[in-house]
């Protein structure tokens, strides 16, 4: 079995790159890892069924590697070095980075959902819409200053500048048309930073989707906080609709913008299916949200 390291040097503020972990790997006991980038993948013909990928950046280098997994049969290992990381929250991966390499060496692996579209994939969530804007927005300077929040600024000052879109929601039996300030289709149970999807995990072979109405701001900001003091989503409310399935298409009136794990990834339609449990990563338990908190379910040791 080999070690295989990807490291962004760009990701998060950049403190947390190849060197950084190879020093704690190497005290974890994981000595000489194959170093390589994503720019060049010609090492990716190398990897073998049950080697170990461990990827330090955020999650669109995340998504990156775990494409590269899920064609070689391979075990994604996050290694958290991002901005949102969020990923990596669905993992509930320990803050120490030291702990996170030990988690690496002692092999103990979980199975998660994919969502798949068209020749793509993404782990944590794409977006129409409201959300596009966040992901695109929160760059640069603003985003190394306020960090995961930056995603949270950025919504905040286009929110009352938009008046939403015209878009009809299939979700296996579940069907929904109107306008919408933003769509969210989510295969974990965290996005945009740490916020939350009531009622989410990450291997439950479901896709959670999650459609906001154009309210004013001080509704919509009403709506969020209950959302996260009660830790579910009203079924159906004049300001949110969320929906479940294995499925789902999007089609809009006019073509919209699409980004998954906060990267641009074509336009509308949408059309998604989840793939339940075909990527195997590093990780002690899946978080599960909603009402009694968050369950862990059980690892497997070794690979």
């Amino acid at each position: 079995m080999t070690h295989w390291l990807v490291a962004n040097p760009g990701a998060g503020n950049g403190q947390k790159g190849r060197e950084f972990w190879r020093e704690r790997l190497a005290s974890a006991g994981i000595t000489g890892p194959e170093c390589c980038d994503l720019q060049d993948k010609s090492w990716t013909a190398q990897v073998q069924p049950g080697d170990i990928v461990m990827v330090a950046g955020g999650d669109g280098s995340v998504n990156a590697v775990a494409q590269i997994c899920l064609e070689h049969k391979a075990v994604l290992a996050v290694l958290p070095s991002g901005t949102a990381n969020d990923f990596a929250r669905n993992l509930a991966l320990p803050e120490d980075p030291a702990a996170v390499c030990e988690l690496v060496q002692r092999g103990v692996t979980q199975k998660v959902d994919v969502a798949e579209f068209g020749d793509g994939i993404f782990l944590n969530v794409a977006h129409i819409g409201l959300g596009t804007v966040a992901a695109r927005e929160a760059e640069g300077a603003a985003k190394k200053f306020f960090g995961r929040f930056s995603y949270g600024v950025a919504l905040l000052k286009q929110v009352s500048a938009k008046r939403g879109f015209h878009a009809e929601i299939s979700c296996d039996k579940a069907f929904v048309r109107g306008r919408w300030l933003s769509i969210a289709v989510s295969s974990g149970a965290f996005f945009g930073g740490g916020n939350e999807i009531p009622q989410a995990t990450a291997d439950d072979g479901l896709l959670d989707i999650i459609a906001v109405k154009p309210r004013p701001l001080l509704q919509l900001l009403l709506t969020f906080l209950l959302v996260r003091l009660s830790g579910k989503s009203p079924d159906r409310t004049s300001t949110v609709v969320h929906l479940k399935g294995k499925r789902c298409d999007i089609y809009t009136s006019k073509p919209k913008i699409v980004t998954v794990d906060g990267d641009e990834a074509g336009k509308t339609p949408l059309h998604v299916v989840c793939r339940k449990h075909c990527l195997r990563v590093i990780g002690a338990s899946v978080v599960r949200t909603g009402e009694a908190g968050k369950v862990a379910s059980g690892g497997v040791n070794g690979s």
